[in-house]
């Protein structure tokens, strides 16, 4: 069965801009309990342009030892965002996370403005309830040849 990623509810998505220091980064990261902003064109605050997160922040600053307030989204971001449309099947969605080995996908509409964003941990989800989905059928099924044969 189909499954739009519009079908997933994770439309609030947290935003920097380049210019925003990496400590910001951080502590916007830890105020919104995410591991990834996505990072806008600061003109036009609905468009993606890439994103960071807290791998990022550790990686290029923190095991670097560098100074987290003089470096910026922009010096860390990834600039290869993967984006999506809001009507990308979800398998569809799962091929492209795996295609590009990211955990995340942006979701925009047709003029590529930001709408949504969806995580490894949306997918787990889906998934693992569509697995509990089939045991509760599974079940019901069992549950009925037995009563039938008593």
């Amino acid at each position: 069965m189909p499954r739009p990623l519009s079908d997933f509810p994770n439309t609030i998505v947290a935003v920097v801009e380049p210019e925003t220091t990496a400590l910001q980064t951080a502590l916007l990261m830890r105020q919104h309990h995410v591991g990834a902003l996505v990072v806008v064109d600061a003109a036009d605050k609905s468009r993606p342009i890439g994103i960071v997160t807290d791998r990022d922040l550790v990686l290029a600053v923190m095991a670097e030892g560098l100074d987290p307030a003089v470096f910026t989204a922009s010096d860390i971001m990834s600039h290869d965002l993967v984006l999506a449309r809001a009507d990308l099947d979800l398998q569809d969605a799962i091929a492209l996370m795996q295609e590009h080995s990211v955990r995340r996908v942006v979701v925009v509409d047709d003029s590529g403005r930001l709408g949504a964003i969806l995580t490894l941990e949306d997918v787990l989800e889906a998934l693992a309830g569509d697995l509990n989905a089939l045991v509760v059928s599974l079940r019901g099924a069992r549950d009925r040849e037995f009563a039938q044969r008593r």
